[in-house]
């Protein structure tokens, strides 16, 4: 039986085997688990080309990236509020409804993108000063972060349409879209990063032409390749998306009832992002002082970090997908079992992934910088954040499970609190007797408890008679 057979036996109110609740978990897993990856592969590829620039290129990517994950996060906590209601819908079969969430969480994303652009505009010149960049760096890191907002509505269409691709159930066009969009990344950074250069193929040298735009280059490239991305998911969605696609005869309506609930939605994820994001500032706060070889090395080793964890939020997609159908067709007979099973796959993947990172940090780091100092930290930093991948996948699944129910407030509420209470006092403590070791020690204690936390609250009932009150 095919992944779209068991959705649907799903929704019809059929009975469905462990194994078969176990093969529809993996099949939709595996394809957002590669789009997770290629998505910060592409990030990898940008650090890495940049980081063989110099480390001063690369400190001023990494004093921004918190920032522009604040964003872009804030644009992912939109498209949940919307993509939610479309897999509820679809799992109670009221495809018209879900259609008219595409038409007004398309319209919401363009107007509140827009908003954020024009603040990130006034803010992108002071914005490095705030963060305590060094002088030297503060330019290029300004510049870098005000291409990254002038691309935010193309970044939130982005995420928008791909999350109701996927939350009607097919991850397959969305995975295929985010690894062509790293392949144009590399293309289109290997051209307007570098200056024109010469290179030996079978004894020929060929020359690859180069625009030398250093740190703007990584930024536009990423910029153009998301914009691809972007035009080919709204085909998908609105033209070829059997139940999604846009009908002649229905119009763009707006439902205050669907408006509310999606900002009810929303709003708690937006908070935990701001949360979330705050804290990483609040962190480069921290680590700045240690140098911009301490910066430049948090920087690489988060980047090298999200190769093991995104399989994760590749996973949690999934849940989210499957727990929003499970809601709407009213199925609570299997909507625990589904979110003990995700969590319990996303638990052994980054298990496995902790392990491979604790044995190939050096070569993770190396990768992204020549600097021996750099190498030297970043190594030491990844073999401690190895020991958390478990846990931290605990709360990266459960996450996406309660989502998927419509539960956004508590769990943003326990972020908050392992972040900001737990995190950041641990980590400003430790860095001045550990350096940046001190400050991933802090992380990875607090990524334990997280998941401890996430873990309890999955064991509860509320979750689940939360989810079929937001439906009903």
């Amino acid at each position: 039986m095919l992944k779209k057979d068991f959705l649907e036996s799903m929704r019809d109110g059929q009975e469905l085997s462990l194994w078969q609740l176990a093969v529809l978990t993996m099949q939709l897993s595996i394809p957002a688990i590669m789009a997770q990856l290629s998505s910060i592969v592409m990030q990898y590829i940008d650090a890495s080309m940049v980081g063989h620039l110099g480390s001063g290129e690369a400190a001023s990517i990494g004093l921004m990236s918190s920032s522009t994950w604040m964003m872009g996060g804030l644009c992912s906590a939109l498209s949940v509020g919307f993509t939610v209601q479309v897999a509820h819908f679809i799992g109670a079969k009221e495809e018209d409804k879900a259609r008219g969430i595409v038409r007004q969480g398309l319209a919401v994303a363009v107007i509140f993108s827009c908003i954020l652009l024009l603040f990130g505009v006034l803010i992108h010149q002071k914005l490095p000063l705030w963060l305590g960049g060094e002088e030297g760096i503060r330019d290029n890191a300004a510049v870098y972060f005000l291409i990254y907002c002038l691309s935010l509505p193309v970044l939130q269409l982005n995420a928008m349409a791909g999350g109701m691709l996927q939350c009607s159930g097919n991850m397959k066009v969305p995975s295929m879209l985010h690894i062509l969009m790293c392949i144009l990344d590399v293309l289109f950074n290997s051209v307007l990063i570098f200056d024109d250069r010469t290179i030996a193929v079978f004894g020929s040298e060929i020359t690859i032409p180069g625009a030398g735009l250093g740190v703007l280059g990584a930024a536009l490239g990423t910029s153009l390749a998301e914009l691809v991305s972007v035009a080919f998911m709204l085909y998908f969605l609105l033209a070829r998306s059997p139940a999604l696609r846009l009908r002649k005869e229905e119009r763009l309506a707006f439902s205050k009832e669907q408006l509310i609930k999606a900002f009810r939605l929303s709003l708690p994820v937006g908070f935990e992002q701001v949360v979330m994001c705050g804290a990483q500032i609040m962190s480069t706060k921290i680590v700045s002082p240690l140098g911009m070889a301490a910066l430049a090395a948090n920087s690489f080793s988060v980047t090298a970090e999200s190769l093991c964890y995104m399989p994760g939020h590749g996973i949690g997609m999934a849940a989210t997908t499957l727990i929003g159908q499970s809601v709407g067709a009213k199925r609570e007979d299997i909507t625990k079992r589904l979110g003990w099973l995700t969590v319990g796959l996303g638990i052994l993947v980054m298990t496995g992934t902790g392990i491979l990172l604790y044995i190939f940090a050096p070569w993770m780091i190396g990768i992204l910088s020549p600097d021996p100092e750099i190498r030297q930290m970043g190594t030491r930093v990844l073999r401690i954040e190895a020991f958390a991948e478990p846990m931290y996948a605990a709360s990266i699944v459960a996450s996406g499970v309660f989502r998927g129910a419509g539960d956004t407030l508590i769990p943003s509420c326990m972020n908050f609190f392992s972040m900001w209470v737990i995190r950041l006092p641990l980590a400003a403590f430790l860095s001045k007797r550990y350096g940046l070791a001190g400050v991933w020690i802090a992380m990875c204690i607090e990524l334990c408890v997280r998941g401890i936390l996430f873990l309890i609250r999955l064991c509860g009932k509320r979750w689940r008679s939360f989810g079929q009150e937001k439906v009903n």
